[in-house]
């Protein structure tokens, strides 16, 4: 599954439990499921920050090599 699906199908588990309409069951069953949904995204975009870099320019303006991307710069 890719991480769209993961997140369309996470995003309707969420819709679902929200309406209040879903019985105790199908809520615990659906909130296992979105947990599980959870980890997989969490996990694609874990993987995904690792392999970004960025390009860290000299004072020439040329690449003088790369360090980890900070998701807080």
């Amino acid at each position: 599954m890719s991480f769209e699906e993961a997140l369309r199908a996470l995003e309707g588990v969420v819709r679902s439990l929200e309406s209040g309409e879903v019985p105790l069951d199908e809520s615990i069953a659906l909130y296992e499921r979105g947990e599980t949904l959870r980890k997989a995204c969490q996990a694609r975009l874990d993987a995904a920050q690792a392999r970004i870099e960025k390009i860290v320019q000299g004072s020439d303006g040329a690449p003088s090599g790369t360090v980890p991307f900070d998701a807080e710069s």
